[in-house]
This record gives C-alpha cells, structure tokens and sequence, in this order.
C-alpha cells in the first residue's frame, strides 16, 4: 500500500490509539525534525558530513592515549609524588631485566656472549633505550643465571613504546641456543607483554562488537537489510565519539588510555544497539496502526523518546560520578564513557529514525509490518507470561528474590585484592615465565626496586632505616641508577625487595619501609616505586568504592524520580537492580574460582561492575516501567503491567542479549581483568532481562498495584481489579 505522504496529505488514520498526536495532520514537535518529509535529508546529509569529517581523527584516538603510569595512579598517592619528583633526576623509565639461565651452570662462552651483548645493549638508543646506562651482568650465586638491566624510557605514549624496546633487546640477545636460554622480563618485558595484549584493542573489540549485533540482529529481526540501519548508525556514533574524544584529549587535557578506549566501543555499540532495538520495536507497533511511515516514526519517537533520553540520561550520569574517583584510570573513564553514550543517542534518536524512514517498510522484509493488521500483544508468548504471574503475584516475587539473594552467597567467594602480574593473563607470556626463572637464582624483587626520596641531608639515615627493614634486601639499597646524585637537596635512593614486586608479602614491606622512613626526622622520605604503586591503587580503589556506588544508586534513583513521578516505584527498582547485582556478582565469584581458575579479581572489579550494570542494567526497568505507566494511565495499573509486559517482552529480551553479548567481547582481550568484567556484566544483564525485569518487577507492581505511583494521582486509582486467573487450557492457547 503506497504511504498517505505520496497522495500529499496525512489525515485522520483509522485505528489510532494512545496518547500523543492522533494523526490530525500537524507536523510540530521535535520529532518531525527528525522524520519529516524533507528534514529527513537535512538530518542525513548533517551526519554524513560529520561522519566524513570524523572519521579521519577518530583514527588518531590511538595515538592520543595517554598510558603512563601517572594517567593509571591516583593523583595525590606518595607513589604519584614520588614519580613525579624522580623526574627531577632521570626521566621516568622501566628496567628491563635480561636473564640468562643454564641448568648446570653458565659457561665460560655464555659469560663471552653475555659480554658481548651488554656491549651491544650499551650502544642502543633508539625507542627511548638508554644503552649507556646499562647495568651488569649480575651472576647469580648458584652461577647458573646471569641478570642485566636495561633501562627504558617511559613519555606520554607509556607502553606503547616499551614493547618495540624490547623487541630490540630481544633481536640482540637472541633466543638462546645449545642450552642457554634468555628471557626478557622484569617490569620492561612485563609492560611490553601488556603493551601486546591491548595491541589492536579498539579493532579486536569492533569486529566482535559488530559480529555480536550483527548476528542478534539477524536473530531478532529476522531480515538482513533492517540490521544494516542500526548498524551503519552505531558505527558512525562511534567514529564521531571517538573523533570528539580525540580533539578533547588534544586540545582540553581529557585523559585516555587503552582501558576507557576498549570500553568506550563495547559501550557505544551495546547502548546504541539498545535505543535502536527499541525504537524499531515501537516504529514496528505504529506502522501497523499508519498509513504514513512519517507519521509512525514521529510518534514512535514520541512515546518511546522520554524512556530512550531516561535511559541515556541515567547511563551517562552514572558515568560522570566516576570523576570522583580518586583513582585517574577511573576518573578518566567517566568523561570518555559519558561523551560515547551522549553520542550513541544523538545518533539513535536523529541519524537512525531518518535512515528508517527514508528506506520505507521494505527494510523490514520479508516480515514487513503493514497498515492495519494486528500486533500479538495480547496474545504473545510475553502476554501468556504475564498472566501466569498474575496468578500469585506476591509469591512469585518473594521466590525470585529468595533465589537472588542465595546466588548473592557467592559474594563469599569474591577475592577482589588485586592480581599479580602471572595471574593477569589468560595465557602465560615470555616475562611471566622469565620472572618465575628469575626466582630460582636472585632475590624475588631483582629488577623492580623500591624507589626513595628524601632528604639529602638525612641521607644516611634514611639508609640505615631501609636496611633495618624486614623484607628487604639490606645490601641492595643505592642511589638510584642514572640518577644525578642530588638535586635540590634530594636524593634518590633505590632498594630491592625479597619478595615478588606484585605479591601481598612485597605490599606488607612498602607499607614497612614507609613507617620506617617517615620516622626519620626532617628526612621529608616518601617511598614509590611499582608495588608503592600497586598499594596505593588498592587503597584509591577502595576508597572509590565506598564513594561512587552510593552516588551512582543516589542518581539513579532521582532520574527514576523525575521519569516516574514516583517514589514507590523508583525504591522497588533499585532493590531489585541491587539484588541483580549482587547475584550476578555472586555468580561470577564462584564461576572464577571453580570454572575458569582465576585467582582473583582486581581491586575495581566490584566498582566497574556495578557502575555498568546499575546504570545500563537500569535501562530494562526503564523501559518497561514508562510503559506500564503509559497503559495505566488509559486502563489502570495492573492490566497496564500486564500490557508493559507484552509489548516490551520481546524488544528487551533482544536489547539485553546483545548488550550482553557486546560486553562478552571483552572476554577476546587475553587480559583476566577485562575477561571478569565482561562476564560479570553480561550475566548481570541477562539477569536483568530475564530475571528481574520480566518476573520479579512485574510481580512486584503487580502485587502493589497502584500504590507503586505514590505520591502521583495514579496511586489514587478506585482499585482496578486485578486480572481474573484464567484456566491451564487458556494458558496454552
């Protein structure tokens, strides 16, 4: 049937319903902006000429992130000072131990090829390698092993320029052969594995991003044009984000590095994908009811905008808490996350009902919606659920949350205190191994020392107090190598420890040397150095979580406030993402332990978690909650749960499996870290659309009724009735 645009008028359509604009012919209102019979071009031809523009600097997004360790540790931590005050004598740099090992003994070619190498290593400069400043070679006791250190300089690209570094030590020293074997570790060759492991992030995590929604899409809509729409639209909200993200981190000092990089695309694809989900679902409902797809579109956007801006307000202010972090990693993920999700939803809400409306409803074939025919939300599988809850109501929510609140158990299980170096790895790389080596012949700490300034004056002091230290090695403490022996009154001292750098045992010392040191008088000392670093990071984090999961639950709740009008209704929403939350992070203890083997979780797991499935986990509630408001308003609260239900059922389900299956794609990343956040997350989400949405919530309000609106006038409905039980066989129909 031709649309009613092409005859040049929109009149009154047959068949309307609901609240908004009835087909009265008035093209007002921000909708028509968007979907109009011309402005659809002008909104096309404005993002296409962004896109354009975009594109180009969002590839340069790589180069302008900023991953050293002052962009990862907290602002005010003594090891932030002590970094920065270090700089004053060398420029930040990285040893790289290389280690020589040969069961039996090192021989006396090994010692000339040792030789050989340091004074190759001696001549290097390029990619920020200090050759000159080599040091060793250090024979072990046993005389087995040999250890040299190579220092490497650290500027704003971080890691990024180690892992080449050590590629060029690695060609010089070889592999190793007729029994000797070389390693490249110590915290050079630890970074460099880093380095290679976020090597390709941003592209890794598109490609499984986008074969993730491509092939939901195609499960969901059943049509291979429709899922190219949303897909073309999140593509280019990612590129302008990226573009925007990258001319703030030139121009304003927005802080990026690899971390908010990866999530940023797993956020802009999964949000962004969820507002399309939805608006198709509700443009799908319209076009059955309008001859004129213009008009569908507008009011689709109409009805479905306010749930679609709550969702994207909601997820962007839980990310601006994160600027309280103290943690910088932390704080600089809020504003990156913010910007992808604002433009995730600018695109969603112009660029993708535009491209909708110009292709027509052919895009949908071959399940093309057409004017006048029926939408199963009153008899669909969503519609049969809901009645069966409608039975027992109260007993159905207080089973669900008795289940939640056992799965919240696992949280026993939680060991979310930090992970060494050997553990942050799905796999086991070259230093990891070297490391292990490495401590069978030298003190566990060789090559990551603690790093001391203090007073020039109570220079001796300080010394004596390191010494006296438990867990320290007494005759490893000197100024720091290729360090200017005093400036400004400071020296720069370093020390080795007995213990792994990265282990609980190496914290306990920090802490140790750090009593001891400020015991000194007038020694202003302060102690940084990689375990300094790592302690302070898990006090900052702690510190974060305590703080950012309140104020993010504080704006949450508010937003459902002004969304709702409702006080009821936003507490019950919270409990039940809460007890989401709490079981899907139950789950995922006992999943790390006894189905993968990992052997803990980073201090800011618990923190990231929350904050993505609180603030996106919120957005099912969300849209099914505007639009049992919407219903009962016409037809009183319980059979407008029961309508929410049916007409949301089948959109959230999909929005929540592709959310999930977005944030799984972290788990393509060979980091243990970002594996535990993508699967905590994505079983947090399933949860929620399986789980608390569609059972506990719908009971919930089905249970309390009308007073879910207190104090709105919808609390004061005369007691619509609740909907009669109806019978196993009408169940089955």
């Amino acid at each position: 049937m031709a649309d009613a645009e092409e005859a040049g008028t929109i009149g009154e359509v047959p068949g309307h319903t609901g609240a908004g604009p009835k087909g009265t012919g008035e093209r007002r209102g921000v909708a028509w902006l968007v979907c109009g019979k011309r402005s659809k071009w002008v909104v096309l031809a404005l993002w296409l000429v962004a896109i354009v523009l975009m594109a180009p600097l969002a590839a340069k997004l790589t180069d302008a992130q900023d991953n050293d360790n002052a962009s990862w540790l907290p602002g005010d931590a003594e090891s932030t000072q002590v970094l920065e005050l270090s700089e004053d004598f060398r420029p930040e740099q990285l040893p790289t131990v290389v280690l020589y090992v040969r069961d039996g003994g090192l021989t006396e070619a090994d010692k000339a090829k040792i030789a050989d190498d340091v004074a190759a290593f001696k001549g290097l400069t390029a990619h920020g390698i200090r050759g000159a400043e080599t040091q060793g070679p250090v024979d072990s006791d046993d005389g087995a092993a040999a250890q040299v250190f190579v220092p490497i300089t650290m500027d704003e690209k971080g890691w990024e320029r180690i892992a080449p570094a050590v590629d060029e030590l690695r060609d010089v020293a070889g592999e190793g052969e007729g029994g000797l074997t070389v390693y490249m570790t110590g915290p050079g060759g630890t970074t460099a594995d880093f380095s290679e492991a976020f090597e390709g992030i941003d592209s890794t995590l598109l490609f499984a991003a986008m074969a993730v929604v491509i092939v939901m899409l195609l499960i969901t809509y059943r049509s291979p044009s429709l899922l190219l729409v949303p897909l073309l639209s999140v593509v280019g909200a990612l590129f302008t984000a990226q573009a925007i993200i990258y001319l703030l981190a030139e121009n304003a000092g927005l802080t990026v590095n690899g971390q908010s990089a990866g999530i940023l695309t797993v956020l802009v694809f999964g949000a962004g994908t969820d507002y399309a989900l939805l608006l198709v679902a509700r443009y799908r409902e319209e076009l059955h009811r309008h001859e004129d797809r213009h008009e569908a579109m507008a009011l689709a956007l109409h009805r479905a905008g306010p749930a679609v801006l709550a969702s994207g307000a909601t997820v962007m202010l839980g990310m601006l808490v994160l600027l309280f972090a103290d943690m910088n990693s932390t704080s600089g993920l809020g504003p990156v996350a913010a910007i992808g999700v604002a433009v995730a939803l600018l695109a969603m809400l112009t660029l993708f009902p535009a491209l909708l409306v110009i292709f027509g409803r052919w895009i949908f074939w071959p399940v093309i919606p057409h004017y006048d025919t029926a939408e199963p939300t009153e008899t669909g599988l969503w519609a049969r659920i809901g009645r069966r809850i409608a039975v027992r109501p109260r007993a159905i929510w207080a089973a669900t949350a008795l289940v939640l609140a056992a799965l919240s158990l696992g949280l026993m299980q939680l060991r979310a205190e930090g992970l060494s170096n050997a553990d942050a790895f799905t796999d086991t790389p070259d230093s990891i191994v070297g490391q292990s080596v490495l401590q069978e012949h030298f003190p566990a700490g060789s090559g990551d020392p603690l790093y001391i300034v203090a007073s020039a004056a109570q220079g001796e002091a300080v010394g004596r107090a390191i010494a006296d230290t438990e867990g320290v090695v007494d005759q490893s403490i000197r100024p720091a190598a290729g360090a200017e022996a005093e400036h400004e009154g400071r020296i720069l001292l370093e020390a080795t420890m007995d213990s792994p750098s990265d282990s609980p045992e190496a914290k306990d010392t920090v802490e140790r040397v750090r009593e001891a040191v400020h015991a000194v008088p007038d020694a202003d000392a302060m102690v940084g150095g990689n375990t300094a670093a790592l302690l302070d990071m898990d006090e900052a984090t702690t510190h974060d979580n305590i703080l950012i999961i309140p104020l993010v639950l504080l704006v949450v709740f508010l937003v459902l406030i002004v969304l709702l009008r409702s006080l009821i209704a936003p507490l019950l929403l919270i409990a039940t993402v809460v007890l989401s939350f709490a079981a899907a992070l139950g789950i995922s203890a006992l999943a790390f332990r006894y189905l993968f083997d990992y052997a803990g979780e980073t201090t800011d797991f618990p923190l990231f978690v929350f904050v993505f499935l609180v603030a996106l986990g919120i957005d099912y509630n969300i849209f099914l909650t505007t639009r049992i408001r919407e219903e009962a308003m016409r037809k009183g609260t319980r059979p407008g749960v029961l309508t929410g239900l049916s007409a949301t059922g089948a959109v959230i389900t999909s929005a929540g499996l592709v959310l999930a299956g977005t944030f799984a794609a972290l788990a393509t990343l060979p980091m243990v870290a970002f594996a535990e956040i993508g699967f905590a997350v994505a079983l947090g989400v399933l949860l929620d659309t399986f789980v608390v949405r569609s059972i506990l919530v719908t009971s919930l309000f089905l249970d309390v009724g009308p007073k879910v609106w207190w104090p709105h006038r919808l609390a004061k409905e005369d007691g619509t009735p609740a909907p009669t039980p109806v019978s196993e066989p009408a169940l089955r129909e």
